[in-house]
C-alpha cells in the first residue's frame, strides 16, 4: 500500500451529468487509498449534477470544493481546475464525469509516483476498459507500446485526461502556460507541456477505470473503425493541421521552458510544414516525430506530401 501521506486531489469537470455521475463518485468512494480530496467546477449545470454532489458531501469524510466554471467549453472547465488553488494536494487526478474507476486506480498511481523525484514534472495515465452507455463492457482501448516522449506528443495524444495523475511540478509547469492561449484539449496540452519541459510521462497498460462510449462523449475512444475513419478523415480534411496550429501556437509561447532538444524537435516540426514537399518530408524525419503505429506514421508522412501537416 502506497504512503497515506500523499494528497491526491481528484479534479472533476461537470455540466448536467446527473445521468452517470452517481456512479463515478461512488467509485472515488470506494478507492482502497483513501487520502484524497474533490475538487468540483460545475460549468452551469441545469440537472441534478450539484445536487447528487452535496448528497456526497454528506456521505464521505474526504473533503469536497464546489467551484463555478468557467462556462465555455469542455478544457477550459479542466484548465480551470489546473489553475485553481482552492485545494492543494501532492498529486492531481483528471475525472470526467461519466465513467467509473477502479478501486485500485490511485493507489497504483500513487505507488508509481512514490519512486519519482517530487521536483521533477511527472505524468501517470493508462488504458482504459470500455463500456457501453448501460455499462456493458465492449473491449478496451489502444495498447500502446512505443514511449510516450514529447517527439510522440507532438503528433499524438495517447494519454487519456480521464486516466491522468500529475504531481505538482507539472501543475506548476502548466500553470505556466500563458492564459490567452487556446488548446486542443486539456489531456494533450497535459501531455505535451510535461514532456517538452522534460518531465516524465508513463503509460500504464493495465486499465484504470470503465470509460463510458455514448452519444455525448465529446471525445470517445481512439478504437476501431470508426476511430480510424475519424483519424483519417483528420488528415484528409485538414483537421489535423488546424490541431498542429493551435498546438504549436501553445508550444511556441512556453519554448524558453522546453528543454534543447525538445525545442530543436518543435523548430524542425515547425519549419517541416512551411517548406516545399522535398525538405518537408527531410525535416518531419529529422524531428523524429512518431505515432504509435506503422500504420498511423506512414499516414503522417502521406499527410506532410499532401501538405495536411
Amino acid at each position: 500500500m502506497p504512503l497515506a501521506s500523499t494528497k491526491v486531489v481528484i479534479l472533476l469537470a461537470t455540466r448536467n451529468g446527473a445521468a452517470f455521475i452517481q456512479e463515478q463518485i461512488d467509485s472515488y468512494r470506494a478507492q482502497t487509498y483513501r487520502n484524497w480530496e474533490l475538487l468540483v467546477s460545475d460549468d452551469g449545470s441545469t440537472d441534478d449534477t450539484i445536487k447528487i454532489i452535496e448528497e456526497f458531501i454528506k456521505q464521505v469524510p474526504q473533503r469536497v470544493v464546489v467551484r463555478r466554471g468557467p462556462q465555455i467549453g469542455f478544457w477550459q472547465n479542466f484548465v480551470s481546475l489546473v489553475r485553481s488553488d482552492d485545494i492543494d494536494g501532492d498529486l492531481y487526478a483528471y475525472s470526467d464525469q461519466d465513467d467509473v474507476w477502479f478501486p485500485e486506480k490511485l493507489a497504483n498511481a500513487v505507488s508509481w509516483f512514490e519512486a519519482r523525484p517530487t521536483d521533477q514534472p511527472a505524468l501517470y495515465f493508462t488504458r482504459t476498459e470500455l463500456i457501453e452507455e448501460g455499462g456493458a463492457p465492449i473491449g478496451f482501448s489502444p495498447l500502446f507500446v512505443r514511449a510516450p516522449t514529447f517527439q510522440n506528443a507532438l503528433v499524438q495524444n495517447i494519454g487519456g485526461g480521464n486516466t491522468m495523475v500529475f504531481n505538482r511540478a507539472a501543475k506548476l509547469a502548466l500553470q505556466a502556460t500563458p492564459t490567452d492561449v487556446a488548446l486542443v484539449s486539456h489531456d494533450w496540452w497535459t501531455y505535451q507541456v510535461v514532456t517538452g519541459i522534460g518531465g516524465t510521462a508513463h503509460y500504464d497498460p493495465w486499465p484504470s477505470l470503465r470509460y463510458r462510449q455514448h452519444v455525448k462523449n465529446l471525445v470517445g475512444a481512439n478504437v476501431g473503425l470508426r476511430a480510424r475513419l475519424i483519424r483519417s478523415s483528420a488528415f484528409l480534411g485538414g483537421r489535423f493541421a488546424t490541431w498542429n496550429d493551435v498546438n504549436l501556437n501553445m508550444l511556441g509561447s512556453m519554448r524558453s521552458l522546453l528543454t534543447p532538444y525538445n525545442a530543436l524537435v518543435l523548430a524542425r516540426f515547425t519549419q517541416a510544414r512551411l517548406v516545399a514537399w522535398p525538405k518537408r518530408l527531410w525535416l518531419l524525419w529529422k524531428s523524429g516525430v512518431y505515432r504509435q503505429s506503422f500504420l498511423e506514421n506512414l499516414a503522417l508522412f502521406v499527410g506532410a506530401l499532401f501538405g495536411r501537416l
